[in-house]
């Protein structure tokens, strides 16, 4: 039975700044009506008169012509614009899609399941407790408020992602996740990726980009310029008798320090922030057993690497701050999760502490998290607490600096040739 002619009319067309994305604009004595009809379908009231469809699935033309399809049979007049249309009427699929073997039905199936899944999140149905890189892609663990389903793991991002498997409680769906990715997981829901920001700011009213964020000032990590790792290698071995010069390869430079105990490896072919460029360890003895190592990366700032060594070189006599003394007093932001604690600067630059990790047991990173991080300085467990003051400390430095009349106290002035007890070979 058909229903009532409705006194409205609805026009869809492409979003100017963001497509497919869809505005629908809707006028009319019914018009309340119309849009309650819209809502139904995914679209969300951006100001009087419209409405915005914006999904992570980018299928936002396939769902206009389902509401469209809707609002006719309820008697409503809709209008649909020809560059809207023409998106319609165009059959494409996305790009190096992990499942080719999908029709083209079943790739819009794994992207509504996706959406469903971002909306369930966003309207807060399902909390993200921890994700982590899984060196593909972002995963993560969750529960959801009601429902049958209620605590899962995540895999994929944006159109992507999936639960790939469910659990009968929070406790087991956690500690099956730490089992699973270790020191890679992060608390909380990952970043929101570039799609998700965009769509989020649609949905909101807002511009993909507004003129608001992009005066703000991003604070940006201090990151080493190409060649300055070269120039500080090359500077320790001119103006520091401590250590000698080993060249095994073009590709590598071992500076020992004279005691034999200390050694660091300098790798000249490092180039990405991911790459490691320096290795350090120490050692208990000439001969003995390495205490502990630590690995930093190509961007890692000069001043920090000058830190390390001259701390191995000649250690202070006396320590006065452990390392979370440091970065309390130059107000960086604590935070303690299930199983590490962090330390973040506004200069974004972040001092993390996992408690049962062995090898990155402490870990001082520049960049808003660490799986974007410009570069990484990774300490094994055996790192000594007054050498990760004095590292901290230079980093507190190159991300806030003090006036000097506030500024903490140097930790402790190098005095001449006090040879370290622990001493060996890199191995």
């Amino acid at each position: 039975m058909p229903y009532a002619p409705a006194d409205a009319h609805i026009r869809f067309a492409l979003h100017p700044d963001h497509q497919p994305a869809v505005i629908a604009t809707t006028t009319g004595a019914t018009a309340d009506a119309a849009r309650s009809h819209l809502y139904d379908h995914g679209f969300r009231s951006t100001g009087p008169t419209t409405m915005v469809l914006a999904r992570i699935d980018r299928e936002e033309p396939h769902y206009t012509v389902k509401a469209a399809a809707q609002l006719q049979v309820y008697g409503f007049t809709t209008e649909i614009d020809p560059a809207l249309q023409d998106e319609i009427d165009t059959e494409w699929t996305w790009a190096n899609h992990p499942m080719p073997w999908c029709t083209r039905d079943e790739i819009r199936e794994v992207g509504a399941a996706a959406q469903r899944i971002h909306d369930d999140i966003t309207t807060g149905h399902l909390t993200i407790h921890l994700h982590a890189d899984d060196g593909h892609t972002t995963v993560a663990v969750g529960s959801y408020t009601t429902g049958v389903r209620r605590h899962i793991h995540l895999h994929g991002e944006n159109h992507l992602r999936q639960i790939s498997t469910s659990y009968d409680t929070e406790a087991e769906a956690v500690a099956e996740f730490h089992r699973l990715y270790s020191v890679a997981v992060r608390p909380s829901p990952a970043p929101l990726t570039d799609l998700e920001q965009a769509v989020r700011r649609l949905l909101a009213g807002k511009p993909p980009s507004t003129a608001e964020e992009t005066s703000e000032p991003t604070v940006e990590p201090p990151v080493a310029e190409p060649g300055e790792h070269e120039a500080f290698l090359a500077a320790l071995f001119d103006e520091d008798r401590q250590w000698e010069r080993y060249r095994p390869s073009d590709e590598t430079t071992i500076a020992s320090h004279e005691s034999l105990a200390v050694r660091a490896e300098f790798d000249h072919e490092a180039r990405h922030c991911t790459d490691v460029a320096w290795t350090v360890a120490e050692y208990d003895g000439p001969v003995g057993e390495r205490l502990w190592h630590a690995t930093l990366t190509a961007g890692t700032p000069v001043p920090l690497i000058r830190a390390m060594l001259q701390y191995l070189d000649a250690p202070p006599l006396t320590a006065a701050y452990g390392p979370d003394d440091v970065l309390h007093d130059a107000a960086w932001h604590p935070a303690s999760h299930p199983a590490r604690t962090t330390w973040t600067a506004a200069g974004a630059i972040t001092f993390e502490h996992t408690l049962h990790a062995t090898t990155d047991r402490w870990m001082l990173y520049g960049g808003d998290n660490l799986d974007r991080a410009a570069w990484t300085i990774r300490l094994s467990a055996g790192v000594s607490h007054d050498l990760l003051a004095h590292l901290v400390s230079t980093a507190a430095d190159l991300s806030t600096p003090q006036p000097p009349s506030v500024r903490r106290p140097p930790l402790g002035a190098p005095v001449p040739v006090v040879v370290p007890q622990h001493r060996g070979w890199l191995r």
